[in-house]
């Protein structure tokens, strides 16, 4: 499924089943994916490859020093160009915590429940041409 003019998405989640799930949601929705484990991770991986990322799908409860909203915090201020939507099961985010651009999903989510998410958030032209026809 992968295009090489599909457009890119970074997911972060410690838990690998999470991880390869959210993975096959968004390559069905004609992303293409690269994933990390960790905040710091993720970093690493947008310090070489921000420009062609357009999308960060994080987990918000996360081992390390920084969570999925310090890592939303921190892609928001370096990469203002990459859209983000964070996803727990049990944590809500309150008013201020995440950046204002930033979208919440709750887990356990569905393949409907976050490409139906990303049509309502994602602007068209970050949209993959299969996320658009499949209304």
């Amino acid at each position: 499924m992968e295009h090489s003019s599909a457009p890119s998405a970074l997911i972060v989640d410690d838990e690998s089943i999470i991880l390869i799930h959210a993975c096959d949601i968004l390559e069905e929705a004609g992303f293409k994916c690269a994933n990390a484990a960790d905040a710091p991770s993720a970093i690493a991986l947008l310090d070489r490859h921000a420009n062609s990322v357009v999308l960060l799908f994080s987990d918000v409860e996360m081992p390390g020093e920084m969570n999925g909203l310090a890592l939303a915090r921190h892609v928001d201020r370096h990469w203002p160009h990459i859209e983000i939507v964070l996803a727990s099961g049990r944590i809500r985010p309150q008013p201020g915590d995440m950046p204002d651009r930033a979208t919440f999903i709750t887990k356990p989510f569905t393949t409907e429940m976050v490409h139906q998410h990303l049509r309502m958030k994602l602007p068209d032209d970050k949209q993959p041409g299969p996320l658009k026809q499949a209304i």
